[in-house]
């Protein structure tokens, strides 16, 4: 059983530290949940309403039934599909979509992470992918960057389509970390990292000019050995480096 499913299923105990993991915004994240699993869809539905600024609007088992709520108006900001279900698949409701030419953010969320359902998931327009065997904190923080209009690809996929990276880049021991000392200002920057803040706006939250924070974001990356901003939070998360 992978963690996040482990993380919201079973009792559908919640980390109360993924609940509160953002300010409440002036509007939420409004997602559309495409899942046949019923217990997963259900846990994945409580996990992201437990957030302040996300919400569920629809949810379906299959892509036919997403399709007809789309068709009928019903628009989220965000479209988490899986991509093998009865019926429609994810990559042919992601075609369709296409068509309908929406204002939607389409987020791939498969068991499968090889480098060609990757691609196919990109090149029909989605702008993040998600595999079942994340953590939840990395689940919520891919959809906030994808809705930031950002491109997500989780850490999993990372491992998986560059050799040797897990071992070299995201090997995160004790020893290892423990070698590491992050200045309190740094910590702070992480932080705002891991909620998806832009070098801009962390630059107007914390009174710094932006070469300041783009200095404390790459003194990050160095220390952690992170190839990107998804694996500096993975191996924050992995490290107790964020609430």
């Amino acid at each position: 059983m992978s963690k996040l499913f482990s993380d919201i299923v079973g009792t559908f105990g919640i980390n109360p530290n993924v609940m509160n993991a953002t300010n409440k915004p002036k509007e939420k994240i409004r997602i559309m949940l495409i899942e046949d699993h019923h217990v997963l869809r259900g846990g994945l539905r409580m996990l992201i309403d437990a957030q302040s600024d996300m919400t569920v609007i629809s949810e379906a088992g299959d892509g036919e039934t997403a399709l007809t709520t789309l068709e009928a108006g019903q628009y989220p900001d965000i479209l988490l599909s899986d991509l093998n279900m009865p019926g429609m698949d994810g990559f042919t409701l992601f075609e369709r979509i296409q068509a309908l030419a929406l204002d939607t953010k389409i987020i791939a969320f498969s068991m499968i992470n090889n480098n060609k359902h990757v691609e196919r998931a990109f090149q029909l327009g989605c702008l993040g992918y998600l595999t079942k065997s994340i953590e939840s904190e990395e689940l919520l923080f891919g959809i906030r960057q994808v809705a930031a209009g950002k491109r997500y690809v989780c850490s999993d996929i990372i491992d998986a389509i560059v050799p040797g990276l897990k071992n070299s880049q995201l090997a995160n021991s004790d020893s290892d970390i423990g070698q590491q000392e992050f200045s309190s200002r740094e910590l702070e920057v992480l932080e705002l990292i891991a909620l998806g803040m832009t070098n801009a706006q962390m630059s107007d939250k914390l009174f710094l000019s932006r070469r300041t924070i783009e200095g404390y974001r790459q003194s990050l990356l160095d220390k952690t050995g992170s190839i990107n901003t998804a694996v500096l939070v993975k191996y924050a998360v992995l490290n107790g480096l964020i609430k």
